[in-house]
């Protein structure tokens, strides 16, 4: 009766753990940081003046971008644009972005339509809430 029991529960696991490519839509949007941890330490935002877009194609690459929200709700695009090319390995989903000057990559720990919490290749994690424009 143990192992019976025993085999619903992993069952019910498997059953339940998110499909990564389910989960790519999410990434779409705009997203504010809202906390960062490095070597320990975690610092909390309250607010930013820059927030990320974020846009990825059926084809599994797009861009991250920088932009500012406006009190207009419209958002001011900034220069900063990194190419994105998303990788899903053992059902762990990847960022790899590039830009002329460096690559780097991002392995996502949690991504949710509210949330997206990744770690980076210096094993700082961030996390970011989606970003909701501000209502006066």
């Amino acid at each position: 009766m143990k192992t019976l029991n025993y085999l619903i529960l992993v069952f019910i696991c498997v059953s339940c753990a998110q499909n990564p490519e389910k989960q790519l839509p999410y990434l779409n949007g705009y997203w504010e940081i809202k906390e960062a941890t490095s070597n320990g330490i975690t610092k909390t935002y309250t607010i930013s003046e820059y927030v990320d877009y974020i846009k990825v194609t059926d084809s599994l690459t797009g861009f991250k971008k920088k932009v500012k929200p406006t009190f207009k709700k419209t958002f001011i695009a900034t220069d900063i644009e990194e190419e994105l090319r998303v990788i899903i390995e053992d059902n762990i989903i990847y960022l790899k972005y590039k830009t002329p000057f460096s690559e780097r990559t991002e392995q996502v720990l949690e991504l949710s339509k509210d949330e997206l919490k990744v770690k980076n290749d210096d094993d700082a994690v961030y996390l970011y809430k989606r970003y909701e424009l501000i209502k006066l």
